[in-house]
């Protein structure tokens, strides 16, 4: 074939020139062809540019309005299905949070719920509301001499504990605490958020539920110690769920109020404690030590949910401490905060007078003998208080007005302190059909004259 020959295809029907002259007219040729292609190609683009402007635009639009949908559904569902009064708590918190991968923050986030792991705020909050107890008190029993005689003996001992502020009324302060840290007192001693210590007298006993009411008088507090003290406020356990986190307050191990955190490991645990007695108690993993005992155990809110007791250690397990649900407490509380402070003996001839001969019955003894420790009855004066009250020779007395007892002369100096023709509650232990039965005796005091 030649240059500039015209070739014709036949199948086709289209005509194809072949130009064959030189390199030169070739390279010019092609040069040509591919501007007019590049101009072609340029075309098309701008074209495509302009499409995938436009689908960008309009997908970007779809999302916005479906997005836009979505939220408005959740914020009516919200308002549909949940009470006004309850979304406050649906809504933790309206922080901005800094949004991932982005240079500000993200704002108008209207539902989050996270978990609160800084718990400062709360216990600078409560923490004016608790107190360290000092207990003064007597330790009496009985010994045995390196020739085999027996012998009893006094000595003075101290031991400390937790307390809440939990009212005022017009002359007291009052304070819940343990049963056992404030029972046998001989003083008590009340140190306070600001560091000044107060006299302490107990309102109020009640040894099966480990609770007491404590006073002290607001004439014996400075200004300054009552403008940085404040009311713990109580909340329900009743309402308290497995894992809800949890703040133990208490002054542990005597060396001043600490803090330490966990959760709910368990609820309505029946426990037996190391005295025999036994109750039902929450679970915490948050550790309770001896001197916790009296202090609080607070929900996330700083709200009161149980009472902290160390008597439960000697099982002697980690993470295990247990606390009285503030639900249960709360009656007895109560009723133990109405009761009168004795802080005077009451003048000789208006004493009251119960009419017995006694005897103790130490713990050594109570062992030997199998009974229970108390004050045993010897005599009963006839026509006496005790006797009209039912009580019989032998019964083990234990518990006064509520307050544990376990020396006639405790039983005495407690006794010292209620006049003639007041009635009081007067626990004993008794022996019927061969086993010791717990007996309460209403008891109307009388005169030494009578």
């Amino acid at each position: 074939m030649y240059d500039n020959e015209i070739y014709s295809n036949s199948e086709t029907g289209r005509y194809t020139e072949y130009q064959t002259s030189s390199a030169a007219d070739h390279s010019v040729n092609s040069e040509q062809a591919a501007g007019s292609g590049s101009s072609a190609g340029k075309e098309k683009k701008k074209k495509g540019s302009v499409r995938k402007v436009v689908l960008s635009a309009g997908m970007g639009l779809a999302f916005g309005l479906f997005a836009g949908g979505g939220f408005y559904a959740v914020k009516v569902g919200t308002e549909q299905f949940i009470p006004a009064e309850n979304q406050d708590a649906v809504v933790t918190d309206q922080k901005e949070i800094q949004g991932i991968g982005g240079d500000g923050p993200l704002t108008n986030i209207n539902q989050i719920t996270y978990v609160r792991d800084d718990v400062s705020e709360v216990v600078e909050e409560v923490m004016p509301a608790m107190v360290s107890i000092i207990n003064n008190y007597t330790n009496t029993g009985t010994g045995m001499t390196i020739w085999g005689q027996r012998y009893d003996y006094s000595q003075p001992g101290v031991s400390s504990g937790s307390g809440i502020i939990l009212a005022e009324n017009e002359s007291e302060l009052l304070i819940v605490t343990n049963n056992h840290v404030v029972e046998d007192t001989d003083e008590l001693q009340v140190i306070f958020i600001d560091g000044s210590t107060a006299t302490a007298n107990v309102k109020g006993l009640d040894s099966e539920m480990d609770l007491a009411v404590i006073s002290v008088a607001l004439d014996a507090l400075s200004e300054e110690t009552r403008s940085a003290i404040t009311v713990a406020t109580l909340g329900n356990s009743d309402d308290l769920k497995l894992g809800s986190p949890v703040i133990a307050i208490g002054n542990a191990l005597g060396y001043g109020q600490s803090v330490t955190g966990g959760m709910i490991s368990a609820l309505n645990r029946e426990m037996t404690a190391e005295d025999g007695s036994t109750g039902i108690f929450i679970q915490t993993d948050a550790a309770i030590n001896h001197g916790n005992s009296g202090g609080a155990l607070l929900n996330i809110n700083g709200e009161v949910i149980g009472i902290n007791s160390s008597k439960m250690d000697g099982y002697s397990v980690e993470g295990m401490g247990y606390a009285i649900p503030i639900s249960s407490a709360s009656p007895i509380i109560a009723e133990l905060m109405e009761r009168q402070t004795r802080t005077e003996l009451v003048a000789e001839e208006e004493k009251g007078y119960m009419g017995i001969s006694m005897r103790d019955v130490t713990s050594q003894y109570a062992s030997m003998l199998g009974i229970p420790q108390g004050i045993s009855v010897q005599e009963i004066e006839e026509g006496s208080a005790a006797e009209k009250a039912g009580m019989m020779k032998y019964d083990i007395i234990v518990k006064f007005d509520g307050q544990k007892v376990s020396t006639g002369e405790k039983l005495t100096e407690t006794v010292g302190y209620y006049r003639a023709g007041e009635t009081v509650t007067v626990t004993v232990q008794r022996l019927v059909n061969g086993a010791y039965e717990t007996i309460d005796l209403e008891l109307t005091l009388g005169s030494r004259e009578q």
